[in-house]
Order: structure tokens, then C-alpha cells, then sequence
């Protein structure tokens, strides 16, 4: 059986990668849940691999724990797809997102076909370089909710204002400008910027 090794590169963090041998008969799935084996990410987090080309343009995706909306319109599941399905160039690229709610995009490039060693395990790690950024990590804990510390509270001041920017203020700024640009006798907007568009 032929073993393909796979680079798997953080695209923002070109330093840190992973080499890892997967068996042709794999399927995506093996290849997500080898990834994440070898950065301590959670593997239960929406993610898909896409075919790509040599400028990582993305192609036809292929889906870990889809939406309705992307099951519904019959986008393929990583359980069921081979990765040999895919492999048609000796350096085949897949562009693939990790975690949709926080994601860490990753760049797997194949850059070696193996025979199978006898007696060997795989998947398996054959290279890793550079530990895998923390912030991902972070990524696992559970958004904040009403339910918080009581130490939060007294550190976030009360604002009445959305985001810190008082939505009429804002727009006292525009009017002054369309008063001056604007001439007298002019009917004004109400919002001030209107009529720029």
C-alpha cells in the first residue's frame, strides 16, 4: 500500500508544521483527526478540506460536521471520501479550515509517496517543527456568557452607548459638515450622509 506524507503548514505561521504519513486507503477524516493529534487542537469543531490548486485557490469541499444549509445542498462528509479520490498530482494541495467559529487555516500539501514499512503504525508523525500557536487553543473554551465571574463586572464600565460610540454623536459630526458644504436653503438629510452615495 502507498503511503502519502503530507506537510501541514499554519498559513499566518509558515515555521510551524507537521509531516505526517497517512495510508491511500485514508479517508479525510483519518487526515483531520492525525492533525489535531499533533497540535492538541480539539477535533470536534466544524472544519472542511478543500481541493486546491498551486495558488491554494479553493475547490471542492470536502466537510467536517457540516451546516444543514451545506448538507443540504450535498457537500461531500470526510467519513466518506478517500483521500486517494483526490490525489491526481504528486504535490496535490488541500486548503483547510480549522474550527469555523475561530479558524486557523491550514495549507496540507502532499510532498512524498512511500511504500508501507512493515511493522509501522499510521498514521504517523514523521516531522514536527514549532509548537502549535496557543491562541487556537484558547479557542476551545466556551464564548463568555451572562454567567461570568463577578470580578468581570466591576472592571467593564456601564455604557449606554453601543461599542463605545454614541450613534448620535456620530451623526451631529456629519450634519456639521453638510451644513457648511451644503449652502443655504438646501433641504438636509436626516442621517447627514445620504446623499454622498
Amino acid at each position: 500500500m502507498a503511503i502519502y506524507r503530507f506537510r501541514v503548514t499554519f498559513e499566518d505561521y509558515e515555521d510551524i508544521y507537521r509531516e505526517i504519513d497517512m495510508p491511500s486507503k485514508s479517508t479525510f477524516l483519518e487526515l483531520h483527526a492525525a492533525i489535531h493529534k499533533t497540535t492538541g487542537y480539539n477535533q470536534d469543531v466544524s472544519s472542511s478540506f478543500y481541493v486546491s490548486n498551486d495558488q491554494w485557490k479553493k475547490g471542492t469541499e470536502i466537510a467536517f460536521l457540516p451546516t444543514d444549509r451545506k448538507t443540504a445542498s450535498g457537500v461531500l462528509k470526510v467519513e466518506e471520501v478517500k483521500m486517494s479520490k483526490f490525489i491526481d498530482d504528486p504535490h496535490q494541495k488541500f486548503y483547510y479550515i480549522y474550527n469555523f467559529d475561530r479558524p486557523y487555516d491550514f495549507h496540507v500539501e502532499l510532498i512524498k509517496i512511500l511504500k508501507e514499512e512493515d511493522g509501522k503504525e499510521y498514521p504517523a508523525l514523521f516531522k514536527s517543527v514549532g509548537e502549535a500557536p496557543k491562541s487556537a487553543a484558547a479557542s476551545l473554551f466556551p464564548v463568555a456568557t451572562d454567567v461570568d465571574d463577578d470580578d468581570d463586572e466591576e472592571d467593564v464600565p456601564v455604557d449606554d452607548t453601543e461599542y463605545g460610540v454614541d450613534d448620535d454623536e456620530d451623526f451631529d459630526l456629519f450634519d456639521g459638515e453638510d451644513e457648511e458644504e451644503g449652502g443655504e436653503g438646501e433641504e438636509k438629510p436626516e442621517r447627514g450622509f445620504e446623499d454622498e452615495y
